[in-house]
């Protein structure tokens, strides 16, 4: 299985849209606290939209509760890595974990430094500081899929049917 972490999330939208993305994923979404709002706040039940009660969520006190629970492969999304994500091989018979910071700082530095060999990075422009994290967890998950070759996800349009475009 897949699962996505927020460590220490501090936007409401942002956690909404991970949220969604997590249901249309069939990803498993983990929240490390403390989080910078509420999970009643009305951005990120906005932001969720109606996905929400479909999510499988879970949400943990602190760092080492999240760790005593979920064995499996970390990989640690940071911009101060010096692997890129797709070098990374996200194929195994272990749950996988990618992990995300606090949108202002990201995952903290005592915790990357115990896990350097499983940091990796997104590309882009020295100039640019960072990502959206939404964005970031998109682009992760996306890629983790990718190379498990989409499991139990529909590579064609489901709901007005295969052939919508195609028809006259």
């Amino acid at each position: 299985m897949n699962h996505i972490v927020l460590v220490h999330p501090a936007i409401p939208q942002n956690t909404g849209n991970i949220m969604r993305t997590c249901v249309a994923t069939h990803s498993k979404l983990h929240i490390i606290k403390p989080m910078g709002f509420s999970l009643d706040d009305k951005h990120m039940k906005r932001a969720g939209l109606d996905y929400i009660k479909d999510l499988e969520m879970e949400i943990y006190e602190n760092w080492e509760e999240f760790v005593t629970q979920n064995p499996g492969d970390y990989h640690f999304f940071t911009r101060y890595s010096k692997l890129c994500y797709t070098d990374q091989n996200y194929v195994s018979d272990q749950d996988q974990y990618i992990l995300f910071g606090h949108e202002h700082d990201g995952i903290p530095h005592d915790i990357l430094k115990d896990h350097l060999d499983e940091c990796v990075r997104i590309p882009m422009d020295g100039n640019a500081r960072s990502l959206n994290l939404s964005n970031c967890v998109a682009i992760g998950i996306y890629e983790v899929l990718r190379q498990q070759n989409y499991p139990k996800l529909s590579k064609v349009e489901v709901q007005k049917g295969a052939d919508f475009i195609y028809e006259e």
